[in-house]
């Protein structure tokens, strides 16, 4: 039997389940969802799909990637609600291809772990499956593991397995309007173009899920708690000298201005620290920005393209300000001027949640 399988939170509990109920069939899984969104997610779900695979033994296929054709094929449905006509219309697309993978190994039967979901709506799932069965000849397996108690035996292997929990069914038009009915920045769609991690980004748990299946072939035991913080995203920063020259500038994280804007001259310096007149906004050079971080940049485009990583920026706002929760502005420059300027500085601050391991 050729199962779809869409995460690990929805698959591990439905393949136990499928292992006992129909114990004479070979379970072959099939990662098909082209309607993950951003490709990091898409990455961060398979990967703990091949764990969780794994560790049930069974094979496990990946389909293709192809987000462009998933677009067309949705569009105009942008913005219906979760379990309206795009749902509909994505699950006949990965039953179609997934009824044709299962045509090509040569089984007779296919089901999918979207069955589980409690997002998905069950009767619109078999009407898919149905309708798919009539035109291919593949039969769709329509478990309901969800009633009698199910959903909270589904928890409880979720949490027993310590599976990666993600927070959003996975298309960006869901992941949109639920930021939006949560009025919570939509920060999966942030990549630093500086390659810099940032905190509770995808990135970042990526590696922290590729370093959770290391500590798995070394049979250590773990345990993943999650945690409280203040997190911090950066969209805009210009520095304008006299008006009309813009240069070269980069922001530690964490630098926040309320109004974004201020103007002003720096006042004085110590030590090669130069303390803006407004804002308690602090400038460093390049060459004073090395020698902190004994790095070898040559200017600030340098810095843009491949910045030091996250907690070394928060080590080094520790060093100057002394303060480990301090938001003053933190801006590097090729050079001091002297003239007056102006900073255009658009950032937050918010609360949110990350996920941290402790080895026990």
């Amino acid at each position: 039997m050729l199962v779809h399988i869409c995460c690990s939170v929805d698959s591990h509990f439905f393949l136990e389940k499928l292992q006992k109920d129909f114990p004479n069939e070979k379970l072959i899984g099939f990662f098909y969802d082209p309607n993950i969104h951003p490709y990091s997610e898409y990455a961060l779900r398979l990967l703990d799909v091949q764990r969780s695979c794994k560790k049930l033994g069974i094979e496990l296929l990946e389909g293709e990637y192809d987000f462009d054709e998933w677009l067309k094929i949705v569009e105009g449905l942008e913005d219906e609600p979760e379990k309206g006509k795009r749902c509909e219309v994505c699950f006949d697309r990965r039953f179609e291809v997934s009824a044709n993978k299962a045509l090509e190994l040569g089984e007779k039967k296919f089901t999918t772990t979207l069955l589980v979901s409690p997002l998905k709506s069950q009767e619109q799932l078999k009407r898919s499956g149905e309708a798919f069965y009539k035109k291919h000849g593949v039969e769709f397996v329509a478990v309901d593991y969800r009633s009698g108690g199910g959903t909270q035996d589904q928890s409880r292997v979720t949490k027993e397995q310590q599976l990666y929990r993600q927070d959003y069914c996975g298309c960006i038009f869901g992941l949109r309007k639920q930021r939006f009915s949560q009025e919570k920045l939509m920060d999966e769609m942030f990549c630093s173009i500086s390659k810099q991690i940032l905190p509770a980004s995808i990135e970042e748990r990526f590696a922290f899920y590729e370093h959770r299946m290391e500590l798995d072939e070394q049979n250590i035991a773990y345990k993943i708690v999650k945690q409280k913080f203040l997190n911090y995203r950066q969209f805009f920063l210009k520095v304008i000298e006299k008006k009309t020259n813009i240069l070269d500038s980069y922001a530690l994280s964490y630098s926040l201005l309320l109004r974004k804007k201020a103007q002003g001259r720096i006042e004085f310096a110590h030590n090669d620290i130069h303390y803006f007149n407004r804002e308690e906004i602090v400038f460093l050079s390049v060459e004073k920005f090395n020698a902190l971080l004994e790095k070898n940049y040559k200017n600030v485009k340098e810095i843009v393209a491949n910045a030091p990583t996250f907690q070394e920026e928060q080590k080094l706002r520790l060093t100057l300000l002394e303060e480990p929760y301090n938001l003053s502005p933190i801006i590097i420059l090729d050079k001091i001027p002297q003239n007056k300027l102006e900073i255009f500085l658009d950032a937050i601050t918010y609360d949110d949640i990350k996920e941290k391991l402790i080895v026990i």
